[in-house]
């Protein structure tokens, strides 16, 4: 799994850095926390289906922009389809260039808010079926809130809209869709997490004919993440089973994820 490349640490902040709990690694629901003021996060998520083989990889790196209320990511998906049009095949998808609001929240643990709005690009083959063929944009509504000391809990809602959507055909018309879903963690130490998550999606996409067709479709996973603290540096791998209904039944398998998280830069 490909990852940015990241600070080494010296043997003084090993020992000087008291540990931070994991807070905003969950595999498909969006937390709503944030990256503090000169923090930077690297994130890899694979998803193999057991029934084709198919398979997305997505890149995502956050970065805080004066300080943790504004924030902007992007996300890179790679998408392998055994299946597609022409068989086989690995392309890259639709490019996401996020913008994220820490409306409420952020920093504790009280209640947090950070509605995201998103720019879809169209840089997937919507001939290869990796892509859309059009641009479009995105929103999401994540809440977060935690209960003591070992629970945490994650809304979202939000949808798409990609106005001159391609069918793999050649067909376009405007593909729309809402999403919702959440999540618990349960903390067996602040460093190992359980964590059970499902997300529904109602989409009505451009058929082969030009007319449109309404799939929906539920995934939901349970999983264990865990953290290694290393100074300045934290890593948070995890690793999760999903299962897909509807729409979506084809979609469970494997989840494997892995981050980064580091200072860029030290604060005054």
């Amino acid at each position: 799994m490909v990852v940015a490349a990241v600070p080494c640490v010296c043997a003084a902040d090993l020992l000087a850095q008291k540990p931070e709990p994991i807070r905003d690694n969950s595999l498909l629901i969006e937390e709503a926390y944030n990256q503090e003021a000169g923090v930077v996060q690297h994130i890899s998520l694979f998803l193999r289906e057991r029934e084709t083989g198919n398979w997305i990889y997505t890149f995502t790196q956050e970065w805080p922009l004066w300080g943790q209320r504004s924030q902007f990511s992007y996300t890179i998906p790679v998408v392998h389809l055994t299946d597609g049009p022409s068989g086989s095949a690995t392309d890259l998808g639709d490019v996401l260039l996020n913008y994220r609001f820490q409306a409420i929240g952020g920093t504790g643990s009280g209640p947090a808010f950070a509605p995201r709005l998103s720019l879809i690009l169209p840089t997937g083959s919507w001939r290869e079926g990796s892509g859309s063929g059009s641009l479009g944009v995105q929103a999401m509504l994540p809440a977060s809130f935690t209960a003591g000391e070992r629970w945490a809990f994650h809304l979202n809602a939000g949808g798409f809209v990609l106005p001159r959507a391609r069918h793999a055909a050649g067909a376009r018309g405007t593909s729309s869709g809402v999403v919702g879903g959440g999540s618990v963690i349960f903390s067996i130490t602040p460093m190992v997490n359980l964590l059970f998550e499902s997300v529904s999606a109602r989409a009505s996409e451009v058929g082969d004919d030009g007319s449109r067709r309404t799939n929906s479709g539920t995934l939901m996973d349970l999983g264990i993440r865990w953290a290694h603290n290393l100074g300045g540096l934290q890593v948070v791998p995890a690793v999760a089973w999903a299962h897909g209904f509807g729409s979506d039944r084809d979609s469970g398998g494997l989840l494997l994820y892995l981050s980064f998280e580091h200072p860029f830069r030290r604060e005054p």
